[in-house]
Order: C-alpha cells, then structure tokens, then sequence
C-alpha cells in the first residue's frame, strides 16, 4: 500500500514582475495542479487560477471511492477550466488572448492519471532515470518531431515559446490522457517552462536524486532556474509515492 507526499513551490524568476504560473496539491485527494498562464499581466494570472480552481472544484466533487480508473474528472476540469476563461474572455473582452497551459496529476494507488495541455511538462523520475510523460504542444516540438531541428536548437529557436495548445483559447479543446501504475519511490516531478528552458536534464536529475525533503528539492530547482537566468515565472511540484508501514 502507498501514499502521497506533495510539495509545491513557485517563484517569480528574475525578470518578470508578476506571476502567472499557478498550482495546488491536495494529498487528501491525491490531485497535483500545475498551470502557466499567458496574455499577460492580470489575464495570465487569472487564467492560470482558473484552471487549479476547476480542478480542485471538479476532484472535491468526484467519487473517490470509483474503482474503474475513470479518466472522467481529469477531462471534466480541463472543460471546466476552458469554459470559465472562455467566459471570462466575453465579459471582459480586454483580456482576449488569455489561456494557460496545465498539468493535472490525480493518483488513486496503485495507478496514476495525468492530463496535459501546452508546453509545460510532467516527468516520472523512477530507478534513477527521469522520463517525460508529456510531449509539447509547441511549434519547436513539431519541427522536433519532423527532424527539421535537434533538440538543442529548438532550446534557442527564436519561436521556442509559440504554444499550438492552450486552456482558454478555443471553444475545442484536446486533452492529452496518459494512465499508469505507480511504483514504491517514483518522484513526480511537474514544471512550467520557466525550469526546463532553463535547467538541464542533467541537474534536475542531480537534483531529484538526493535524499533532501521534497521542500529543499524543490528549492534547489528553481535555485537552479534562477542561477542559470531566471527569465521567466518558474513552478515545480514534487509527488512522491510512499509506501506505508
């Protein structure tokens, strides 16, 4: 039998004077909420709020106690959160273009359900290795998956930050939906751009190896984010499955 330990942090960086990235964690439902907002100042701000308010309005209603591994409540926040930018947008026309992107990670052990919109990304670091679940909904990605670029081109390309998928900007929304099971000492790692435009591979890996609290791992990430530049908002949150005794 397991548990969930979460732990959330989000910082500012070092050139941006306000936050648009957003998260929640809930243990007690086993829900992680990661959104990075766009359209600038208060709208991107509002955007991403939008969408950790869905997802906990959606789980705190949902019915833990189903046994089917029912992807359901993931797509019904992600609609959630859509409709109430959506509607946002059309009261208060000024704030067109607002959106975010999210990750919203629910486990029900021993299985875990991610959803994802964007460019922000989940990671499962298992064994030592970190893996990415998620693939970018981004212009960069696509010119990825065609060979048309390397990966280290696409961390400098000049369109690196044109997003093809956002919560918030289309009556239509497609939800990437991956499931899994968990294993005794997988680490969760969700983050918005702000930490992997910045930070290796490599260091995170560094990073999440350790034996530190997930506070001071999370810490060290956007430490890390911001030593390297800190150009933009930078958020990680960290689950960690444990087994209980």
């Amino acid at each position: 039998m397991f548990k969930i330990a979460c732990h959330g942090k989000s910082d500012v960086g070092l050139k941006r004077t306000n936050n648009e990235d957003s998260f929640a964690v809930e243990q007690n439902l086993g829900v992680a909420v990661l959104a990075d907002g766009m359209g600038g100042a208060a709208a991107g701000e509002l955007a991403s709020r939008f969408f950790t308010s869905a997802a906990l309005e959606v789980f705190s209603a949902a019915d833990m106690n189903d046994d089917s591994n029912n992807p359901d409540p993931i797509k019904r926040a992600f609609i959630l959160a859509n409709r109430k930018i959506l509607d946002h947008v059309k009261e208060n026309p000024e704030h067109r273009g607002m959106g975010c992107t999210a990750e919203l990670l629910a486990f029900k052990c021993p299985r875990y359900c991610l959803g994802h919109v964007g460019d922000s990304r989940t990671y499962l670091f298992r064994n030592g290795r970190l893996t990415q679940l998620t693939r970018d909904h981004s212009f960069v990605q696509d010119l990825m998956d065609k060979g048309v670029i390397t990966p280290e081109e696409a961390r400098v390309h000049r369109f690196r930050h044109v997003i093809l998928r956002a919560v918030g900007t289309s009556e239509s929304l497609s939800v990437d939906i991956m499931r899994g099971e968990v294993a005794s000492g997988d680490l969760f790692l969700q983050c918005s751009d702000g930490l992997t435009d910045m930070v290796e591979d490599d260091l995170i890996v560094q990073i999440l190896a350790t034996g530190d609290p997930l506070g001071v791992k999370a810490e060290k990430l956007i430490s890390a984010a911001n030593t390297a530049g800190g150009y933009d908002n930078v958020t990680v949150v960290l689950s960690e499955v444990v087994p209980v005794v």
